[in-house]
């Protein structure tokens, strides 16, 4: 571990909305910092403002703020190492890319997309699929290698478009070490002369993120395994421009596979199997189509955080269910697995049954109120709390309470046709009748005297649960099933459950 005060960023483009897989790599990146005492940092990377998306940064941070995945510093915190949007940072970049030039590192390119077009398709016809502006290449192309130096003053003089591209030498083996991956290393030949400046005056992601890294003294760089052939151009570019000696570790996390394993986990899965890809829903700017968010379906941001942190990292030990702070405790780069891990929406859900079985009665009870009120039924937080008590143990999301437990908030409309075919009949009529005055006389209508008298009434009567149960079920709820009865009839109380029954006698067929 680096002497120097741990500091990592989370760097997105705001180029749609924050995948979650995006959110996991701002998870590892808070989590790490938390662990070594260090700092968070939010920073957006838009560089490329031909695929900005109106709404995008606003979605970033909205998504980190649910997530609770809060910056020390960076965009919409701000800090001492601002701006924190590369935009803004602009009339940074051009300098070092400038050194580069003059350290023969890096050269003028002045050729057209027609002309890059046209070598590929040479290429092409040559039986080469993918040709490269490379150290083999450059040789042959309009660019301060080929040009004289008064041709290269004469074009940019009079304002002819170019690039700036990095100078990689021939056959050199650029060796790093990953915290996660180990040894990699990459030899020149394999690589190409990315482009670093673009001719519109903004920098590419390769140069502008050098610089901003060593600019915010960014002491480990955690990112997705997508940018792990990026990583040795990144490492030539700190020794370019003189800044080995305080070069960030790399730390490359693995992928987010799809439920079958079979390749990177994408939107159209989302939509394809039937769960959410983002953290909140999104709204398409141009085209108005919505993506799902998991808030909106349901779930608790810690349970979201909680089964991503898995995605890809384990504690080495059996326990499951982490508070952010018993993560930050536990978290280690090193047990970080290489290989991609695969989503699995069951055990999200599972997750999230388990956040939900956490909350009391009372706070489920008042997550119930906006639900409610949205179908115009209006009860208080201490009736819901009590409905949320014995609905939870089955319910994965505060909505299935509702959608499972409606009878609790109003008379059933309609009567389980399958219940009613098989189990109601005169005799469970006659029983249902009976119940219905013996519970009228009741004293206490607690869910203890209920059983009680329930079951003395099965005694007297000679009977059996089978011949009683469903129809007194059927009368008060409308359903087959469900929770215990005598709990159901202790929270409606006394007279609604009397005037259900007596409801159910008058309108289900003798």
């Amino acid at each position: 571990m680096s002497e120097r005060k741990v500091r990592v960023r989370f760097a997105p483009s705001p180029t749609g909305p924050l995948h979650m897989g995006g959110v996991r790599t701002a998870l590892y990146n808070y989590l790490f910092a938390k662990k070594h005492g260090g700092d968070f940092i939010l920073r957006i990377e838009d560089t490329d403002q031909t695929r900005y998306v109106p709404g995008a940064e606003d979605y970033i941070i909205q998504a980190l703020t649910w997530s609770k995945i809060i910056p020390d510093e960076g965009q919409s915190v701000g800090g001492n190492y601002g701006p924190y949007r590369q935009s803004e940072r602009k009339h940074l970049y051009r300098a070092y890319a400038d050194q580069l030039i003059e350290s023969g590192h890096a050269y003028y390119a002045f050729d057209t997309s027609e002309d890059l077009d046209k070598m590929r398709e040479l290429a092409k016809q040559a039986g080469t699929a993918n040709w490269q502006y490379n150290h083999v290449t450059r040789s042959h192309m309009k660019n301060s290698i080929t040009l004289s130096a008064q041709e290269v003053q004469e074009r940019l003089d009079a304002g002819e478009p170019y690039v700036i591209r990095i100078k990689l030498p021939r056959n050199e083996e650029v060796k790093f070490e990953d915290i996660i991956r180990g040894w990699v290393s990459v030899n020149t030949n394999n690589m190409d002369d990315k482009v670093l400046f673009k001719s519109d005056g903004m920098p590419t992601y390769h140069l502008a993120n050098i610089v901003d890294d060593h600019l915010m003294e960014i002491t480990h760089v955690i990112r997705g395994e997508e940018w792990l052939p990026s990583a040795p151009l990144h490492i030539l570019l700190y020794r370019y421009l003189g800044w080995e000696e305080t070069r960030p570790q790399f730390a490359h996390l693995p992928l987010l596979l799809k439920p079958d394993g079979n390749g990177k986990l994408s939107k159209r899965d989302g939509d394809r199997l039937g769960f959410p890809v983002f953290p909140l829903q999104w709204k398409d700017p141009e085209t108005d189509n919505i993506s799902s968010g998991y808030r909106e379906q349901g779930y608790f941001s810690e349970a979201f955080i909680n089964m991503l942190a898995f995605l890809g990292w384990n504690p080495g030990t059996e326990q499951e269910l982490f508070t952010m702070q018993e993560l930050i405790d536990a978290f280690t780069l090193e047990r970080v697995n290489k290989a991609g891990a695969k989503f699995d929406h069951e055990k999200t859900k599972w997750f999230n049954q388990q956040y939900l079985r956490k909350h009391s009665d009372k706070e489920l009870g008042e997550l119930l109120l906006p639900y409610l009120d949205a179908k115009g039924i209006h009860t208080d937080a201490e009736y819901a709390g009590k409905v949320a008590s014995i609905m939870k143990e089955r319910a994965y999301f505060v909505t299935d309470i509702l959608d499972e437990g409606m009878y609790f908030f109003e008379p059933p409309i309609n009567y389980d046709e399958k219940t009613l075919a098989k189990k109601w009949n005169a005799e469970s009529r006659m029983h249902v009748e009976n119940l219905l005055h013996r519970f009228e006389a009741l004293e206490y209508f607690d869910s203890e005297t209920l059983e009680k008298n329930f079951k003395d009434y099965l005694t007297e009567k000679e009977t059996g649960f089978g011949k009683v149960g469903p129809g007194f079920r059927l009368a008060v709820t409308g359903q087959g099933m469900g929770a215990s009865m005598f709990d159901i009839c202790a929270i409606l109380g006394k007279q609604e459950t009397v005037a259900r029954m007596r409801t159910a006698l008058e309108k289900l067929p003798a």
